[in-house]
């Protein structure tokens, strides 16, 4: 049972503002609590156009303004896009008690999703989007869905990046990308793009879907199969867990292709070359045990690290 004394400090967290990073270097303590704060109850799943969402994008736009990250939307990290949900799909995802089978009264209803982006600005006009998606499914049957993992891990995980890039000047631009509704189509990196006025400069996308959770201590980079020019900078990298190579091939009958699994479908679709760091399915996936006290904390850190290590390299190897 949560106290009331960790409540009142995680409301104060949030909506006054957290510690920022010290120094702007690799935080671990800042790491662990950002996912602790996105993976909450009081965010209730950050189900996309839910109030636990909304409040979750307000989170992230104050951490990226601790870390000193520049605005790119009209004096705002936070991208505003509508969709409109059919209204069969919405009571699928949404259900009314009393009127599932009457579709035909479920009108089509128009909601706000939302982005949160920042950037460090380069040394050439090459860019590097890096994303995690702040969104998960929300509330269901009186169970919060709470998505520790999937994803507040790769959301909290950009925090950590952006602090270390802050003081490590980059060669290229970094853009860091929470973006929205990963889980019914990736609607916000999608939005993001096709609204993006120089997407001729991007070189590479690091997305970041799960990466918090694994017994074995075992980190996937995908993409290779489609890029292996990518697979220098991920090689050699020193580090606690297993970094591994794969999903990432169709005719590999042994491994699920997780090509078009997240996010940096988006990209690969616009033919940007992506690398997608994440682990495999666990017990918790898609579950309410998702929570903060079921990842592998000391995993994660080093995953963080290893992530921070590859980004670097990329920095240094791409034109």
């Amino acid at each position: 049972m949560k106290t009331k004394f960790l409540l009142l400090t995680l409301f104060t967290t949030i909506f006054i503002g957290c510690n920022s990073p010290k120094n702007n270097q690799f935080d671990k303590e800042m790491l662990l609590e950002s996912i602790k704060i996105l993976s909450h109850d009081s965010l209730e799943g950050r189900g996309f156009s839910k109030v636990g969402n909304y409040k979750a994008q307000k989170f992230i736009a104050k951490r990226f303004e601790e870390i000193g990250l520049e605005k790119m939307f009209d004096n705002s990290y936070i991208q505003e896009f509508p969709y409109t949900f059919s209204g069969k799909r919405r009571l699928r995802m949404f259900p009314i008690a009393g009127i599932e089978k009457d579709v035909e009264n479920i009108p089509d209803t128009t909601v706000i999703g939302g982005n949160v982006i920042g950037k460090i600005p380069g040394k050439i006009d090459k860019t590097i989007v890096i994303t995690g998606h702040l969104d998960h499914l929300g509330s269901k049957n009186g169970e919060i869905y709470n998505g520790a993992d999937d994803d507040a891990s790769g959301t909290a995980a950009l925090f950590a990046i952006a602090s270390y890039f802050k003081t490590n000047k980059p060669k290229h631009t970094l853009i860091f990308a929470a973006v929205d509704a990963e889980e019914i189509g990736s609607l916000g990196a999608d939005y993001f793009l096709k609204n993006y006025t120089d997407k001729q400069n991007i070189v590479l996308n690091i997305n970041m879907d799960m990466i918090a959770h694994n017994d074995s201590l075992q980190l996937y980079a995908s993409g290779l199969h489609h890029y292996p020019q990518l697979k220098e900078p991920l090689q050699n990298i020193e580090s606690p867990i297993t970094l591994l190579f794969g999903h990432d091939n169709p005719e590999d009958k042994t491994k699920d292709d997780w090509t078009f699994s997240s996010d940096h479908r988006i990209f690969h679709k616009e033919k940007i070359p992506f690398i997608y760091f994440g682990v495999e399915d666990h017990k918790d996936y898609h579950k309410a045990t998702d929570t903060f006290e079921n990842i592998n904390q000391g995993f994660y850190v080093d995953a963080v690290k290893l992530i921070i290590k590859a980004i670097e390299n990329y920095d240094s190897f791409l034109e």
